[in-house]
């Protein structure tokens, strides 16, 4: 079983703040660490960095560039309304960025199918500036606060030991901590002090899921009850305005200034300069926006489905598994280093926003988190891989269903949608889609009716599952293809392939690199092809970031003709 890695010391306070603010007993994690945060929090200068480090590729059609868009908007949203401040900055920068610095300049911009979907891309820009000036200030002030309990700290460690020379060696050790503390950090839990374990929480990850899928359903449901259509409520939710965008395609983009957006985008980014500036005490031109790398998803909607309840468990599969890299080394500080005063938790843990700003930035619809799950694994290159809940049952329900085609020796494919809950992805609903399928391959059509429906119910995609009616356990070239372009949205994404012959299934992804680049830059088109590298994907569940909770519901949604 993947271990995650170490736990960091602990304030002496936490235990202290946790009698002065108990929590339901039956939502109190296994394992919590609720302390010395793994990293401090970060700036906005911070922030901004990791937002510009995403690749963009332009040959990749634009539609499915600006799914991704709408994904960094959709997870944005989400951490918005949990209190997340960070990491909504973050995901709202690369938002504006992706759209105004790239996909503007796409070689598809110009055509007729892409124009009205670019013109709203550019109106949601608008509304994720006011929203970054918003948090700007508030992430900043939170950081400032931070750095100057550190130094108070070492300011009285140091007094403390120049008493007593023999124990100098201390001074070196709170170097050592101001140098981890300038690190890589991870913009949805740095700072938070109520970050849990994933796999020591499986019971607490099944009640977050179920309660907080229900409350927003239910959110959902009002909304609609109130007599807003689902098409306002997409625009609404997506965009942040009641915009006009049949006017504005017939104005030919004349209602939306694409340079004023680039100066506004500008502006902020000489602003988060100019702030570091003033922190450093001295004045430098701030560097011009470096065209980055991406690694996030977006995924449209469907309606006229079929509801279908999880079924009865059926004798389980063996599970193929491929090896899977190491995590990245940490640095350990050392234990002998005197802990600083915790700050109050307003200040560094992560929590909703105020009254007035919250009025401003988005509408109380979700109830903020009380835990944050630390990511569970990490690409080959290092980046963070929030957790992937599955119902351990999906895949006896998923063969039941593919049945006949198995029978037919025919593939069969579904779309593994969910939602994003405290920091980890929930996988809560099966999707079957209309397909066409051979011996070998599976193919989606009438996708707009998929589409329509997961963001009508304002779902994920997470990733997909398919069947070898009676090949082994593997990824076919075509598989691998197939999952790139999944993984290039959501960098979690994973593919689940089932041999029932065998009695044989994995979870998969990608390896990241060599795998992503490699596939996404192969341009050969047979089923079954090679690749010149080796490692081009791994193992997601032993060890990985997928990780099965017992008990955690999920329905079934046919989409196909009846």
């Amino acid at each position: 079983m993947y271990c995650n890695p170490r736990r960091e010391n602990d304030f002496n306070t936490a235990t202290a703040h946790a009698i002065k603010h108990p929590v339901q007993a039956s939502y109190l994690p296994t394992t919590m660490e609720e302390a010395t945060p793994p990293t401090p929090p970060m700036n906005v200068e911070q922030i901004v960095k990791k937002a510009q480090s995403y690749e963009y590729n332009p040959l990749i059609a634009l539609k499915y560039w600006l799914r991704t868009a709408g994904t960094l908007l959709k997870e944005a949203e989400i951490y918005e309304h949990e209190g997340n401040d960070q990491q909504t900055y973050l995901l709202l920068y690369r938002h504006a960025q992706l759209v105004i610095d790239n996909l503007s300049k796409h070689p598809d911009a110009r055509q007729a199918d892409n124009r009205l979907a670019l013109t709203q891309a550019k109106e949601e820009v608008q509304s994720s500036l006011k929203k970054l000036e918003i948090l700007r200030p508030r992430i900043n002030r939170r950081y400032e606060r931070f750095e100057r309990l550190v130094r108070d700290r070492d300011a009285r460690v140091a007094s403390t030991e120049a008493k007593i020379p023999h124990r100098t060696h201390r001074q070196n050790t709170s170097k050592l901590e101001s140098d981890h503390r300038r690190l890589p950090s991870d913009p949805a839990v740095a700072g938070s002090s109520d970050t849990i374990i994933t796999g020591e929480n499986r019971d607490l990850a099944v009640r977050l899921a179920h309660d907080e899928i229900k409350r927003r359903a239910m959110a959902r449901k009002a909304t609609r009850q109130a007599g807003i259509s689902e098409e306002e409520e997409q625009e609404r939710r997506t965009a942040g305005l009641w915009g006009n965008w049949e006017e504005a395609f017939a104005k030919g983009d004349q209602g939306i200034d694409k340079d004023a957006l680039s100066r506004q985008l500008q502006s902020v980014h000489l602003r988060v300069n100019g702030s570091v500036s003033e922190r450093n005490g001295s004045l430098r031109s701030p560097s011009h926006i470096q065209p980055p790398a991406y690694r996030y998803p977006a995924i449209p909607t469907a309606h006229g489905s079929v509801v279908l309840p999880a079924p009865t468990p059926e004798p389980a599969y063996r599970h193929s598994t491929t090896s899977a890299p190491d995590l990245p080394p940490k640095l350990i500080e050392p234990a002998s280093c005197a802990a600083p005063e915790r700050p109050a938790k307003d200040d560094l843990v992560l929590g909703p926003p105020s009254r007035t700003e919250s009025a401003k930035i988005a509408p109380l619809d979700m109830k903020p988190p009380a835990y944050t799950f630390k990511p569970s694994a990490y690409l080959e290159n290092g980046t963070p891989l929030r957790t992937i809940w599955l119902p351990p049952d999906l895949r006896h329900r998923f063969l039941s269903l593919a049945y006949p085609n198995t029978q037919a020796n025919l593939e069969t494919c579904g779309i593994l949608c969910g939602t994003l809950i405290s920091n980890a992805l929930f996988i809560s609903k099966l999707v079957i889609p209309d397909q066409e399928s051979t011996s070998d391959t599976c193919e989606t059509i009438n996708e707009s009716a998929l589409f329509d429906f997961v963001d009508g119910e304002d779902l994920m995609v997470l990733g997909w599952i398919h069947t070898h009616p009676t090949q082994t356990c593997f990824m076919s070239s075509r598989d691998l293809h197939t999952h790139a372009g999944y993984q290039m949205m959501m960098p979690e994404s994973i593919a689940i392939v089932c041999a029932p012959s065998k009695g044989d299934w994995g979870v998969f992804r990608l390896t990241d690199p060599p795998g992503m680049k490699s596939v996404l830059n192969c341009s050969q088109k047979g089923l079954f092809h090679p690749h010149a590298e080796e490692y081009i994907y791994t193992d997601a569940l032993k060890p990985g970031h997928v990780y099965e909770a017992a008990g955690l519901n999920f329905d079934v949604v046919d989409l196909r003709p009846t």
